[in-house]
């Protein structure tokens, strides 16, 4: 049966419209609308039905922090997600501001362990979120450091140099992290500049979350890495919720995960930035 059709069925209405949107890397997106004038984005993601599943679970756990606007799922099929249509519009005067106190309010949502119920996926990789854990340090290393290191092993990045300068990180890594723990708090998992949209009210609006309970320095640290989001931001954040003094000195660190996860997708581009990261470590 046809995409159109499935969603003709789930919903039971005709759609008289449909346009594609960008979705980025890995999502076929459109916008529908039905005979009775409702609008919703639509999601595909071809034969993987597992990430639409991830995705829907994602931005309803943040939406239970009741902190930043999240789309609705509508529909969850094994062929798409139906999701509440968000009017795009401009920032509002205080955006920044007023987006630092949110992200900041959501990191007081807590969960019991680090992780997830479910593995999902960051970007088209895998992200391992289970077994769930007590102990942040452990977690991070291995569900997160460790396993895009073997990723970047399967897919032959790594040479003698990155061997040896991840085994001195891992001997280090207890010693950085160490005494800066705090309780689980949901993250967005994957907060880059793209994964975020303004409504028509000026707010933001978190989309393609790779959600799990972590450290939020970790999600302030995704933030950063394509030239990271104004002070303004930041320091509305911290006045809402105040980190841990040299925060900044560990961003990179928990930066590392997504560079290594950019190598293992994109290629020896992001070869150079994965040493320099260690190199500051070690």
């Amino acid at each position: 049966m046809p995409l159109t059709s499935k969603i003709e069925q789930r919903i039971s209405e005709k759609i008289v419209s449909k346009t594609s949107v960008g979705g980025g890397c890995i999502a076929n997106v459109c916008v529908i609308i039905t005979e009775s004038g409702n609008k919703y984005f639509v999601k595909s993601y071809g034969s993987n039905s597992q990430i639409l599943r991830n995705e829907a679970n994602g931005l309803k756990e943040l939406a239970k922090a009741k902190a930043i606007r999240v789309p609705e799922v509508i529909v969850l099929d094994d062929d798409f997600l139906l999701l509440e249509y968000i009017e795009q519009g401009r920032r509002g005067k205080n955006f920044s501001e007023e987006f630092g106190h949110q992200l900041a309010r959501m990191h007081k949502f807590q969960g019991d362990k680090f992780g997830f119920f479910e593995d999902n996926f960051i970007g088209s990789n895998p992200q391992i979120n289970l077994p769930q854990s007590d102990n942040w340090i452990e977690f991070f290393w291995q569900n997160r450091l460790l396993y895009q290191y073997k990723l970047a092993e399967h897919n032959h990045f790594v040479n003698a140099e990155l061997k040896t300068s991840f085994q001195k990180l891992e001997q280090a890594f207890s010693s950085i992290v160490s005494g800066t723990e705090e309780s689980p708090t949901v993250l967005h998992g994957d907060l880059w500049g793209g994964n975020y949209m303004v409504d028509s009210s000026g707010s933001a609006v978190l989309i393609d979350p790779a959600v799990y309970y972590g450290h939020r320095e970790a999600d302030l640290a995704m933030t950063k890495m394509f030239g990271g989001f104004d002070s303004n931001f930041y320091h509305a954040y911290n006045e809402e919720s105040p980190l841990i003094e040299d925060w900044q000195y560990r961003i990179d660190l928990y930066m590392l995960y997504h560079v290594l996860n950019h190598l293992n997708l994109f290629g020896s581009g992001y070869y150079a930035q994965v040493i320099s990261i260690i190199r500051k470590y070690i």
